[in-house]
């Protein structure tokens, strides 16, 4: 997964940011116990200790859901 991507994923779990349907497909390809450590690495890193942690595991279930539904869904060209 490359960097683009996982700044993707970091924005639209810890910030407002959006994720493609390119970087979701990566991210799912490499499976949610990845996705998991990533959010579990950041909570433990002193930067970020201001965050919540009980809210960002909630909008990382969300997140991972959306990723779901992204790449489950056709695209409109289809």
């Amino acid at each position: 997964m490359g960097l683009p991507c996982v700044l993707e994923a970091f924005t639209s779990i810890f910030e407002t940011g959006t994720i493609s349907s390119k970087c979701c497909g990566e991210l799912v390809g490499l499976g949610k116990v990845c996705h998991s450590a990533l959010v579990k690495r950041t909570l433990e890193n002193p930067q970020f200790k201001d965050l919540s942690p009980a809210r960002i595991i909630v909008k990382s279930i969300q997140t991972w859901n959306n990723y779901l539904a992204l790449i489950d869904s056709p695209s409109p060209s289809a």
